[in-house]
């Protein structure tokens, strides 16, 4: 009777244990809320980023190469997202005017989760409006579907009836920090002050780079 138990008591724990791992595998967003920390790492460093081709807010396209030799901050969203996406932008423009000089070291970058509708005209009125060196990227939905997997940002249409387009968009709300080689330095939440996000980017700036 012991040994029933025991093995009942074992079977119970194995299926709750690949039970939670199926969950996380199959629900990022919940993976992301209960590992918020958590970096997947291979030989020390964060597989987060890559290679990707996009289109600026001027209509020019433009490679990850092309920002090489300046720190990134990059945050995913898109125009019509209401309170995530410009809270994680206003952040981002303050803790840059707090660096002062430094700031021009580090390209800020928007990339659309929604290229249906954020066309490079539209992304550029937009990023305007949070602060002058926006950068503002869009593309095909394949190009988009391949950043995002790059980075590892959780993206879903869902419909909504009170959005102009018919649809709202699900995505995570990182802010990344990519070093002048385009690889992954650190991450920051839209939940991060100005004071904080800077403080960090202080820091690394002082780091060498090489």
């Amino acid at each position: 009777m012991a040994t029933y138990r025991w093995r009942l008591a074992l079977y119970i724990f194995a299926g709750f244990w690949f039970g939670g791992l199926l969950a996380l595998a199959l629900f990022p967003a919940a993976r992301e809320r209960l590992l918020p920390s958590v970096n997947v790492r291979s030989m020390g460093q964060a597989l987060i980023g890559g290679p990707f081709t996009l289109t600026d807010q001027t209509g020019k396209r433009v490679t990850d190469q092309d920002f090489r030799g300046q720190f990134l901050l990059l945050f995913f969203g898109y125009t019509n997202c209401p309170d995530v996406c410009p809270t994680a932008l206003q952040v981002m423009a303050a803790a840059l005017d707090k660096l002062g000089s430094n700031a021009q070291r580090i390209t800020p970058v928007l990339i659309s989760v929604d290229p249906d509708h954020d066309t490079p005209a539209l992304l550029a009125s937009y990023v305007a409006s949070f602060h002058p060196r926006l950068v503002g990227l869009t593309g095909s939905q394949a190009e988009i579907d391949a950043v995002t997997k790059a980075y590892r940002v959780y993206v879903k249409k869902v419909p909504d009836p009170k959005s102009t387009t018919g649809y709202s968009i699900d995505h995570s709300s990182i802010i990344y920090v990519m070093g002048p080689d385009g690889k992954y330095l650190a991450h920051f939440t839209h939940a991060t002050t100005p004071e904080a996000m800077a403080d960090r980017l202080a820091g690394l700036l002082q780091k060498p780079t090489t």
